[in-house]
């Protein structure tokens, strides 16, 4: 990790910040939040995928490795730019405040972001129809398969591709050149969003750094099922010759599920990424260094051995443990990218074998806090148990809210909890728990917002197993208040996680 001392930060996807159209976005309200960061001192801003949602609108399951969410684009800055007219955002009807209206979002946004592209082309300067093509052209080795798929897609009224006609389904060379053809505005239109979405992601990235905030990723090991990066690489998956999957990513039984998780997300060829020195692996990471500064994989401990299910079938208890070649492919990404920002998510069933392949490379972990009261001393999340090498959590976005998680504990548990402070704390749990991460020796500790805005467990982000009902909660800008700022500047102060001097 790249900090000259301790640091900390908080943990924010940006469609739970504030914005008119029933969705967070990259405007205003991104630019205060970096404001609220460094006011209290904070210096990571830990986002989840970024990519286009589909079905259950889970970051985790986008049709795109490296694409952008539309949904996500600021709307002021293309009547800034004369290709919306304020009128026509003045006309939009009301959304909740604190909620995201996933279907009302695209409803009033797509429509918009397609006219803004139709007069692009028109009353764009040079300069702006210069970087667009440059975009297209730097970008052409994942934004060309991207935006025919969003287009077939479109074509196919949101039809799955193993779906699609069996010719464009399989790639035949004379099916796609058809489609290119026939398909050029469409096809545009996504070349068009992502550039913008590239751009106004960019500005905010380099807002953040400039004040001293770095962008903290999260890289899903798997990819969805239904996106461009399995219907352009299908060689890279076990997949059969209608495109199924003939083995299923997931976890076995665990803290979150008795009959474990079953994602359903295809399993990698490693044969075949490794024939191709992982290309395809690596081209993801590079890509993903334009968005970030840090990045964490998620299920990290799928590059040392995966769960992998068979197809077809519902619960995931019936899988078995392969080996995967992750020394093998860190290795040569190491060789072709150099030390890279990699932080290990290591949560799970976690064997000798994968902490090896974490320390090997010198990957950072992580500790969280709510896992760390309820098997004795020797429980690794407990602070006294951290190493200087991790990343220290109250929760993430697949746990409760620190206050929902407290008041589902039983009195014995929450005993559990009080015996690690010396009896019941004279603050709130959230920020006793705060305050433990942030006496951590652990580099970096990060925080979801909704622990420094003191809610409960009906504003939790995400319940793992659960398909729908997720990834909706939204703050308001009036919650990130003085007294917030104070209280977060006074810990970070206390325990030395203050940006320290550059010499």
């Amino acid at each position: 990790m790249t900090f000259s001392g301790r640091a900390s930060g908080l943990l924010l996807h940006p469609t739970s910040l504030p914005g008119n159209c029933g969705i967070g976005d990259l405007g205003e309200a991104a630019y205060r939040f970096v404001d609220f960061l460094v006011a209290s001192g904070q210096q990571v801003w830990q986002v989840l995928p970024l990519g286009p949602t589909g079905y259950g609108n889970s970051p985790y399951l986008s049709y795109s490795a490296l694409a952008g969410n539309p949904l996500l684009i600021n709307l002021e800055w293309l009547v800034a730019d004369k290709l919306l007219e304020q009128s026509e955002l003045d006309a939009l009807p009301a959304f909740p405040v604190y909620q995201v209206d996933y279907d009302g979002a695209i409803a009033c946004k797509m429509p918009l972001l397609k006219k803004a592209a139709q007069r692009f082309l028109k009353v764009a300067k040079p300069e702006r129809l210069a970087s667009f093509k440059s975009f297209c052209q730097s970008q052409a080795y994942w934004l060309d398969d991207y935006a025919l798929f969003m287009a077939l897609k479109s074509a196919n009224n949101g039809a799955s591709w193993y779906d699609w006609d069996e010719a464009i389904a399989t790639r035949e060379p004379q099916a796609l050149a058809k489609a290119k053809s026939q398909l050029q505005d469409e096809i545009f239109f996504h070349q068009y969003v992502q550039a913008e979405f590239f751009r106004q992601w960019s500005t905010l990235k380099q807002y953040a750094n400039d004040n001293g905030v770095q962008i903290f990723g999260d890289i899903p090991i798997y990819v969805a099922h239904d996106s461009v990066d399995v219907w352009a690489h299908r060689e890279i998956f076990q997949l059969d010759e209608e495109g199924q999957p003939e083995a299923m990513a997931g976890v076995p039984p665990d803290y979150f599920s008795e009959t474990g998780q079953l994602w359903g997300n295809p399993v990698y060829n490693w044969e075949e990424l490794q024939a191709t020195d992982f290309k395809w692996w690596i081209q993801r990471i590079q890509g993903m260094l334009n968005y970030v500064d840090l990045m964490r994989i998620d299920h990290f401990r799928g590059f040392e051995a995966y769960w992998s299910v068979p197809g077809g079938e519902k619960v995931a208890t019936n899988g078995e443990w392969v080996e995967a070649p992750g020394a093998e492919f860190f290795e040569i990404l190491q060789k072709t990218l150099g030390e890279l920002p990699i932080i290990a998510e290591d949560l799970g069933v976690i064997t000798p074998e994968v902490e090896a392949l974490r320390d090997q490379f010198g990957f950072p972990g992580m500790k969280v806090l709510h896992f760390a009261f309820d098997s004795g001393p020797g429980n690794p999340f407990l602070t006294f148990n951290h190493g200087l090498n991790c990343v220290v959590y109250t929760g993430t976005h697949d746990n409760n809210t620190t206050l929902g998680w407290f008041a589902e504990r039983d009195q014995e548990a929450k005993g559990r909890v009080y015996d690690y402070f010396g009896g019941e704390p004279p603050e709130p749990i959230n920020w006793a728990l705060i305050r433990m991460a942030m006496s951590s020796v652990g580099q970096l500790a990060v925080f979801p917002l909704q622990d420094v805005l003191d809610l409960g467990g009906e504003m939790r982000m995400n319940t793992p197993s659960e398909a729908e009902g997720n990834w909706g909660w939204r703050y308001a800008a009036v919650q990130l208040t003085p007294e917030r700022i104070s209280r977060l500047k006074h810990l970070t102060t206390l325990y030395g996680r203050l940006p320290q001097p550059q010499d």
